[in-house]
């Protein structure tokens, strides 16, 4: 099961993003990410990892992104 895009990508400013080209590259990468973050996790429990533990993982990784807008500053 894959998790579609979001409807809307909320913008720093608050307001939605609307320029096409940057909605379809989210659309792109959103669908990229999906797929390969879906095929690392199968493969990680057809290889005995347990499926609770490599989405712990999986969210480790997110929440250690770090954002280009801090290192700017």
């Amino acid at each position: 099961m894959s998790v579609p895009p979001p409807s809307v990508w909320p913008g720093s400013d608050g307001a939605p993003v609307s320029c096409r080209e940057k909605l379809k590259m989210l659309a792109d990468n959103h669908a990229e990410l999906a797929q390969m973050m879906q095929d690392m996790f199968e493969d990680a429990v057809l290889m005995g990892v347990d499926d609770q533990a490599m989405r712990g993982l999986l969210i480790a990784m997110v929440e250690g992104l770090e954002s280009p807008k801090r290192a700017a500053r």
